[in-house]
This record gives C-alpha cells, sequence and structure tokens, in this order.
C-alpha cells in the first residue's frame, strides 16, 4: 500500500459483478480503505446485464458483434439512462454509504470523454475482403479531461465515471476500449 500511496488507480467494475450484493457492499468498503490509505481509485464502470434487462423489459432485442452491443439510437437513450441514472448513482450512493466520498462523472457531460464512432474492419479470411461492421452509437475515446477527474480527487472524493462518450456533433457513444485511454491521467 505504501508504494502506491498518492497515486492513482483506475479500476473497472464490471457489471456482472454489481449484481452481487455482497461483492457490491464489499466493493464499496474496499474503495473507500483505499481512499483513507492515500491511494486514489478512479471508478470505470459497466453495466451490461443491467442494460440488457432494461433493453428486455422495454422489448428491444440487442444483438452483438464480438461481444458488442450494436446501439442504434433507441438503444443509446436507454444505455445513458441505465449508466448515468440508475448504476452510476447506485455506486456513488453504495460509496458513500461504506464511509467514503464519491462523485458521480457522466462520462459523456462536461466533455469529459470526447468519443469517435467506433469502426470494426474484419476481413474473410477465404476471400480476403474487407468489411465495416456498424456497431451504432458505439464509441472509442478521443480524449479525456482529466481536469475534472483531478478536481474530484483533489476535492477528496472518488470518481465515478459512466462509460459514456460524446462526439463533436453532440451524438453520444457507449464506450468500449477505455481503459487504455486513462493511462494519460
Amino acid at each position: 500500500l505504501r508504494q502506491h500511496r498518492g497515486k492513482k488507480i483506475v479500476i473497472k467494475y464490471g457489471g456482472h459483478a454489481m449484481g452481487n450484493k455482497k461483492l457490491s457492499e464489499s466493493f464499496s468498503k474496499d474503495l473507500s480503505l483505499l481512499k483513507e490509505v492515500g491511494i486514489n481509485p478512479i471508478v470505470i464502470h459497466g453495466g451490461g446485464p443491467q442494460i440488457g434487462a432494461m433493453l428486455k423489459k422495454k422489448n428491444i432485442i440487442s444483438n452483438f458483434v464480438d461481444g458488442l452491443r450494436i446501439t442504434d439510437k433507441n438503444t443509446v437513450k436507454i444505455v445513458e439512462e441505465v449508466l448515468n441514472k440508475d448504476i452510476n448513482k447506485k455506486i456513488v450512493n453504495e460509496i458513500n454509504k461504506s464511509g467514503g466520498r464519491a462523485k458521480s462523472l457522466p462520462g459523456n457531460k462536461k466533455n469529459l470523454i470526447v468519443a469517435k464512432k467506433l469502426i470494426i474492419e474484419t476481413k474473410n479470411s477465404d476471400s480476403n475482403i474487407e468489411k465495416i461492421l456498424d456497431l451504432g452509437f458505439v464509441g472509442t475515446p478521443t480524449s479525456i479531461t482529466t481536469n475534472l477527474i483531478n478536481e474530484v480527487i483533489f476535492n477528496n472524493q472518488i470518481p465515478v465515471i459512466s462509460p459514456l462518450g460524446m462526439d463533436k456533433r453532440g451524438k453520444i457513444y457507449n464506450i468500449k476500449f477505455f481503459i487504455r485511454k486513462m493511462k494519460s491521467i
């Protein structure tokens, strides 16, 4: 613990782990302890199962390509609602209940995560023909406004970030390949 004191540690908190109440409580306590001993956790959460459940409840069928949800205009609205309003706030409340101080940072607000549409190219191994898969509103970050995250840490809080981004035209994207971009914080 001493060697990490004062450092920032990015933690990906998956949607499947959130579904277990005991694990969720333990996670929140551990984050609070890390902060207490001087380590600065930054939480990026998922929410695949919770998004899937909400889509099912609204009778919207999900399709996946290589584990990525194809996200149309209606689906991205539900993704935003579930990630920002349900999951993010729940994680913040659980951390606060466990003695920590957390702050919600929706990735698609205040230019926190600037994103671009994710382009996936595949090649047919038989014909070597390239094909571009359109996943809709699935994106990858191009930049992260680290001063917002650092401000939360400076205020002795734990940032809890939803994996959403926005492009320069205001389109919201469900973010994938997120952790790689966080190395610059």
